[in-house]
């Protein structure tokens, strides 16, 4: 049983789904959870005292997935009484009470708005013995200022704004995640410092619309800035962000990109779609000869630079000429990298009430050309890195063959993924170390390097990473009514507590 036992601290487990907004939210959710006294659960451990889903309601099969979960989750708590489940992120913003009301057995759900209520909110449910639903409908404190449990030695996330301004038809987000909120300079930079002064080599800037940044204060050109400025925190050394706009992007952000060392240079940028008809539909306000025209600018100021993008086929209305046009820009844009989605249906979008809804075999079979000619690019972008040397940030859970292959797994500068051998310093590269060395064979999704490293650096990251140890970021807690930390039960007299 693992309810807590006599003496024991409560456990914790959080479920993630999503982007990468939902992986760092989840940060904060355990930050948060530990900072109140909870103890995160074993991996292995299938009843822990307290299970949290942090949803995604992008996709269509988002409310099938937490539904079956919470399902498989009922018969357990029914056998451990004092069990709590609590569901969060933006599928709670937008079923809100309907969660409860479909899965009676759910402790707590809470929104995008108020991750900093939940310890508050689990107490309040175990007091009253019934369930909390607290939805806010504007953000209550900026996530970052809350405590943060981070996943990685060697990486970390960094919100440099939440919500979004932009009205596109297929897209839920604003509605659940709210208008744009930019969080001051010298905040985020002084988050990054700190994760730098943990050993943290590699920051990813997080926001909806990063090149919208600033528009809170009034500053067009913020975005860019931000980035020179972090070329100059002592001990970071690669800089990412994601996901850019292209009807905000400024040449000044390449320039920035080109000139500060430690960015690296590599480039997710959303396309949606080749057609301009269809992106109008899609309500986004750029063209693809204007997309074309910003990659061909960021490949003459870094030849080297790795464009990914992300692609919707079968939007209502698309053609077969759509769809081709779609295929051309593929083609000539060259992206090292795509995530590929077929179009799904979101109540409450615009776009799930317009006239053309494709048939599901019309938008498969595009689904299977794009991926065809998306693999074809890919692989031979791959294939001109060969004989390159690259270098690799050393990974955990990149390589789902590593153990089997004797490789180990990172990813390059560029954000490409490398497998590579580690020769006689096998045991001694830990994740988090840097490694130089030369690719030797290209697919479609990843580069390997079979021959012995060239060259191997310990970092403090790999320090860490062999201590066990996880960077964890300060927050500032809300003033909301708390119990505390979760009360355990009194020690059995002359007993031995649980450990």
């Amino acid at each position: 049983m693992t309810t807590a036992a006599a003496g024991s601290p409560r456990t914790y487990q959080v479920r993630t789904y999503g982007c990468q907004m939902n992986v760092h939210d989840s940060e904060r959710i355990s930050g948060l959870l530990e900072d109140a006294g909870y103890v995160r659960a074993a991996e292995a451990d299938e009843q822990p005292d307290v299970v949290v889903f942090n949803t995604c309601a992008v996709r269509e099969n988002a409310d099938n997935r937490l539904y079956g979960n919470l399902g498989h989750l009922r018969p357990v708590k029914a056998k451990h009484p004092g069990m709590q489940i609590a569901v969060g992120g933006c599928l709670a913003q937008k079923d809100r009470g309907d969660i409860v009301r479909k899965a009676p057995w759910v402790d707590v759900v809470f929104g995008t708005h108020n991750i900093g209520s939940l310890p508050a909110l689990l107490d309040r449910a175990r007091h009253n013995a019934a369930a909390e639903v607290e939805i806010l409908e504007s953000l209550e404190v900026f996530p970052s200022t809350l405590p943060t449990r981070r996943e990685s030695t060697y990486a970390g996330w960094v919100s440099i704004s939440v919500g979004c301004n932009n009205t596109c038809t297929f897209c839920i987000v604003p509605s659940l995640r709210g208008k744009e909120k930019d969080r001051r300079p010298g905040d985020i930079l002084s988050e990054v410092r700190a994760l730098a002064d943990s050993g943290v080599l590699e920051v990813t800037l997080l926001g909806q619309n990063v090149n919208s940044y600033g528009v809170e204060f009034g500053d067009r050109y913020a975005f860019g800035k931000l980035l020179r400025a972090c070329g100059d925190i002592d001990g970071l050394e690669r800089v990412r962000f994601t996901s850019p706009h292209p009807k905000d992007f400024t040449d000044d952000v390449i320039a920035a990109m080109a000139e500060t060392p430690n960015v690296c240079h590599s480039l997710h940028m959303p396309l949606q779609s080749g057609s301009d008809d269809v992106l109008r539909a899609m309500r986004r306000s750029y063209r693809s000869e204007r997309y074309l025209g910003i990659i061909e600018k960021v490949r003459a100021a870094m030849p080297d630079a790795a464009i990914t993008t992300d692609i919707i086929v079968g939007f209502p209305g698309e053609t077969e000429a759509d769809f081709a046009r779609t295929l051309d820009v593929v083609r000539e844009a060259r992206f090292s990298s795509a995530f590929t989605f077929q179009y799904s249906k979101r109540p409450g979008t615009p776009a799930a009430t317009m006239d053309g809804q494709l048939p599901k075999q019309v938008v498969q079979e595009r689904y299977e050309r794009l991926i065809a000619c998306v693999e074809e690019i890919t692989w031979a972008e791959n294939k001109k890195l060969v004989g390159e040397t690259v270098e690799v940030l050393v990974a955990v859970g990149e390589g789902r063959k590593d153990e089997r292959t004797g490789r180990m797994s990172g990813r390059a500068r560029d954000g490409r993924l490398v497998h590579f051998a580690t020769g006689e310093l096998a045991g001694k590269i830990r994740p988090g170390d840097i490694v130089h060395t030369v690719v030797t064979y290209a697919a479609p999704h990843h580069l390997n390097a079979d021959g012995a490293p060239l060259a191997h650096r310990r970092t403090r990251a790999g320090d860490a990473a062999e201590a066990g140890q996880v960077p964890r970021t300060p927050g500032v807690l809300l003033g909301l009514p708390t119990i505390g930390a979760p009360a355990a039960s009194p020690a059995p007299v002359g007993g031995c507590a649980a450990h």
